[in-house]
């Protein structure tokens, strides 16, 4: 009998070019495409995403993003980042919960200018 799935959680964020809801669905499709690929996920795997935005992004919900993917049956939220002076401006983030083999390793995805954010990350780039 296999080992039963685990569940794990991985960061990810994008930069976005301008408040357009053109910007913002296209910066965050690349972000949830990068993110399934490198980590072999389908949206059936995955248990929930939580989405962030910068002060200066508020033309468009970064979860339509994700519907348009395949995250129709995925619960999804969108929230403000915490408006920190000095922070990285026009910012996507997401924080996603899913389902994987036990031996699984997490690759958090950051893209653009997000890769300022988590250089620590090799991963993540």
């Amino acid at each position: 009998m296999p080992p039963p799935m685990r569940l794990f959680a991985l960061r990810g964020a994008n930069t976005v070019e301008d408040n357009m809801s053109a910007d913002i669905l296209g910066a965050t499709e690349a972000l949830m495409k990068e993110i399934l690929e490198r980590n072999a996920l389908t949206p059936d795997d995955v248990v929930s995403c939580i989405f962030t935005v910068t002060a200066d992004l508020d033309a468009e919900f970064p979860a339509v993003a994700a519907r348009q993917l395949g995250f129709d049956q995925v619960p999804l939220m969108c929230a403000r980042e915490i408006p920190v002076p000095g922070s990285l401006p026009k910012v996507v983030r997401v924080l996603m919960h899913y389902y994987a083999e036990p031996d699984h390793q997490a690759k958090h995805v950051y893209l653009g200018d997000a890769q300022k954010l988590r250089v620590d990350l090799d991963s993540a780039q």
